[in-house]
C-alpha cells in the first residue's frame, strides 16, 4: 500500500492499455436530439444498436422522439441492396413526417466495418431532398461514450457559417473578437454560464451546438472558442485546424473553483479584469458546508468511464477529499492542459499527495488496488458497480455525472449530492443496525 500512496513532486501519467467497458457512443443521441430542437437523428446500425437505444434511453414509443433506427439487415451487409436508395427512402419519410431542419446520420461499428460511404452519399442526397445531412461516426471504436457528442459537434462545426460570407455584419467589419462556446448543456445551465460572463462584460456570440440548426455560430480567424466539457478534444481540433478559430485553454466550469478559473481565463483573453469572482466563489463554498462536512477526509477512487474524471477529482480534492487514483479511458493532454495545471495547483494548496493518473486502466489491476487502498467511495461504470458492491465496496455510477447538471457555480451542490448519497446511505444503515442491535439487547435483558 505504501507504494501506491508514495508522494510525487508533480503529476505523473501511466498507461495500462487494459480491457475497457463503457456505454456505446451512440448514446449521445439521447441528449443531443433534445438540445438541437429542430433536428432528427438517424442511427444506422444493427439490431444490437436498436436494443441499446430502446433500453438505455427509455423513451416510450408514443412520445415520438426525434430519432430513429435504420436497421441494417443481411441484404444490406452483403451489398444486395442499394444503400443510397434505402437511405433516401428513409430520409424522405422523415421529411414528410417530421420536416426537420437537419438530419444527423449516426454511423456505428457496423457501418465502419462494411465501409459504408456515408460521407459520399450525404451531399448528393441532401441536394435531392433539400435538407442538410450531417454525418457523424459515433461508433464503439471510441474510448468513451461521451465522445459520441464530440464526433457530432466536430461534424457540425464544418457546417457553421464563415466570416467571409458575413461581411455585412458590423462586428466583422470592425474585426471585434467574438466568443463561441462549444459543448451541449441544458438550456438552464447554458443561461447560467452566459449570465456569469455577462456580469464580466463578455458577450457570447453563439453556442455549438445551437438550439436551432439555423442559429449555428459564425466561425473564423476572428473567433475565440472555449469548451465546457473535457471530452470535446476532436471538436477543439476541428475548430482550430479547419475553421481557423483560436482556442481558449481553460479549466472546465465544473465546481466553484473550476467555474471561477474558467471565467478568469476567458476574461484575460478579452483583456477584462474580472470582478467579484472571489466573493462569489466564497459564498458558494460557505453554502456547501453541510455537504463538505460529510466528505472531508474521505477517500475516493475513479475507475474511469466518461472523461469527466480529472475535473471531478480536482473539485473533490478542493472539497477536502483524498483521491487515490484517477482512471480515465483517454486523455488529450493538450486540450486538458489547463485542467491538469489546476489539479496540480489544488493538490499543492490542499497539501495532499498527487493522485495517480492511469490512462486506459486495466480493470483487473484496478480492483487489486481498490482492495489494497480501501477507498470510502469508488466512482465507476455501471458494469462494475454491482460486483464491487457485492464485495463490500461503496460505489457511485459515473454515468450519473454525465446526465446531471454539474456546470457553473450553483450546480456544485448537485455534484456533492451525487457523491454523498452512497456515503449517507452507509451512515444510515450503520445507525439503523446499531439501533436494532441495541433494541434486541434490551429485549434479551428484559
Amino acid at each position: 500500500m505504501s507504494e501506491l500512496l508514495i508522494e510525487k513532486e508533480s503529476l505523473t501519467f501511466e498507461c495500462e492499455t487494459g480491457n475497457y467497458h463503457t456505454f456505446c457512443p451512440i448514446s449521445c443521441v439521447s441528449w443531443l436530439y433534445q438540445k438541437i430542437e429542430d433536428s432528427f437523428f438517424l442511427v444506422i446500425g444493427t439490431k444490437t444498436c436498436g436494443y441499446f437505444l430502446q433500453n438505455a434511453l427509455g423513451v416510450m414509443i408514443f412520445a415520438e422522439p426525434r430519432y430513429a433506427m435504420a436497421e441494417l439487415e443481411e441484404s444490406d451487409i452483403s451489398a444486395q441492396l442499394n444503400d443510397y436508395k434505402e437511405l433516401k427512402r428513409l430520409c424522405l419519410q422523415i421529411k414528410q413526417d417530421r420536416n426537420p431542419s437537419v438530419i444527423v446520420w449516426i454511423g456505428t461499428c457496423t457501418t465502419e466495418i462494411i465501409k459504408m460511404d456515408l460521407e459520399g452519399m450525404a451531399p448528393r442526397l441532401e441536394t435531392e431532398i433539400g435538407i442538410p445531412i450531417v454525418v457523424a461516426r459515433a461508433n464503439g471504436l471510441d474510448y468513451a461514450f461521451t465522445q459520441g457528442e464530440d464526433t457530432v459537434l466536430a461534424a457540425m462545426a464544418q457546417r457553421c457559417p464563415s466570416e467571409e460570407n458575413q461581411t455585412s455584419f458590423v462586428h466583422i467589419k470592425e474585426k471585434k473578437p467574438q466568443l463561441v462556446l462549444f459543448g451541449s448543456l441544458p438550456n438552464t445551465v447554458a443561461t447560467q454560464l452566459k449570465l456569469e460572463l455577462n456580469r464580466q462584460g463578455i458577450e457570447i456570440q453563439g453556442w455549438l451546438p445551437s438550439t436551432r440548426y439555423a442559429d449555428l455560430p459564425i466561425l473564423g480567424e476572428n473567433t475565440y472558442v472555449c469548451g465546457v466539457n473535457p471530452f470535446l478534444s476532436r471538436t477543439a481540433t476541428t475548430l482550430m485546424r479547419r475553421r481557423k478559430c483560436r482556442l481558449i485553454s481553460a479549466p472546465f466550469p465544473i465546481g466553484p473553483d473550476g467555474t471561477r478559473a474558467w471565467i478568469e481565463k476567458i476574461s484575460a483573453v478579452f483583456g477584462i479584469s474580472p470582478k467579484g469572482l472571489e466573493e462569489r466563489e466564497s459564498k458558494i463554498w460557505s453554502g456547501l458546508e453541510d455537504y463538505l462536512s460529510l466528505v472531508r477526509g474521505k477517500s475516493v477512487f475513479f475507475m474511469g468511464d466518461n472523461l469527466l474524471e480529472i475535473s471531478l477529482a480536482r473539485f473533490l480534492i478542493r472539497c477536502g477529499m483524498i483521491v487515490y487514483e484517477i482512471g480515465i479511458p483517454y486523455m488529450d493532454r493538450r486540450y486538458q492542459a489547463a485542467e491538469l495545471a489546476l489539479l496540480e495547483k489544488t493538490c499543492q494548496e490542499k497539501k495532499v499527495p498527487f493522485p495517480r493518473i492511469v490512462e486506459k486502466p486495466d480493470n483487473y489491476y484496478q480492483i487489486q488496488r481498490i482492495r489494497e487502498l480501501q477507498p470510502d467511495l469508488t466512482i465507476t461504470g455501471m458494469a462494475h458497480a454491482n460486483p464491487l458492491e457485492a464485495r463490500n465496496i461503496t460505489t457511485k455510477w459515473s454515468v450519473e455525472f454525465t446526465f446531471a447538471q454539474i456546470h457553473g457555480f450553483t450546480n456544485a451542490r448537485e455534484i456533492l449530492e451525487l457523491v454523498t448519497r452512497p456515503l449517507r446511505r452507509n451512515q444510515n444503515l450503520s445507525s439503523l443496525t446499531q439501533s436494532i442491535l441495541a433494541e434486541s439487547s434490551t429485549y434479551v435483558q428484559s
